[in-house]
């Protein structure tokens, strides 16, 4: 058989599965194309890399399809000088794709496993602007924010105080909200002390344990 043709695999993940979403911009199209997507799945699993849908990694956390993450990243509209915060690194997938995008990229990671194989993935990868940080995802990275843009990689309930605290004045942070069975991913801009959320498209995962309501507890 030889090895898979894993770069044209990529084309066409971005050919059927980006473009036609409406993502258009240059430099999104470029990252999902020169990041390698089988080198940030779990091992055995590089065959489902550009499968649609999202990726099981275990313990219940999914790598966002890839239509999901290039419309999430279009919303935030990543520059060159923008400091980033990804909550649920995963593999590190998204925040390789990230790093592509912005100046550089403070991935999060709770699970010990999970952030092992992603420091180990973007070594390999040479994805020098992306740091990892192993700790609750709630408790977002405050050393090294505040941050232009935060995504969060998985559905939530609830966003803590402490995340929110970590975004600029002028900052944007996107999320899938769990709503039912259907998600709804939403972008929300800091102004002063308020933060203004807005509907972008339909979308879901499995909810992150840390953004999940608290019982009995009401907005």
């Amino acid at each position: 058989m030889g090895m898979p043709d894993f770069a044209a695999r990529r084309t066409t993940m971005v050919d059927t599965q980006i473009r036609p979403s409406d993502v258009t911009k240059f430099p999104i199209i470029e990252a999902f194309l020169s990041v390698p997507r089988e080198r940030f799945v779990p091992a055995g699993r590089e065959e489902a890399a550009y499968v649609g849908g999202n990726l099981d990694l275990g313990a219940s956390r999914v790598m966002l399809e890839p239509r999901t993450l290039a419309k999430m990243l279009d919303a935030i509209n990543l520059g060159p000088k923008d400091l980033v915060l990804v909550l649920g690194a995963g593999l590190g997938y998204s925040a390789a794709v990230i790093g592509a995008l912005a100046q550089a990229v403070v991935a999060v990671e709770s699970d010990e496993m999970l952030a092992q194989d992603a420091e180990t993935a973007l070594a390999e990868q040479e994805i020098f602007n992306a740091v990892l940080v192993r700790g609750p995802l709630a408790e977002g990275a405050p050393d090294h924010g505040p941050y232009d843009a935060i995504l969060i990689e998985g559905a939530v309930e609830t966003v803590s105080d402490a995340v929110l605290s970590q975004l600029k004045e002028g900052g944007r942070i996107i999320a899938i909200f769990a709503d039912g069975a259907l998600g709804v991913v939403r972008i929300g801009y800091k102004l002063g002390d308020n933060l203004t959320w807005r509907f972008v498209f339909n979308a879901g995962a499995p909810v992150l344990e840390e953004f999940s309501q608290a019982e009995g507890f009401v907005l």
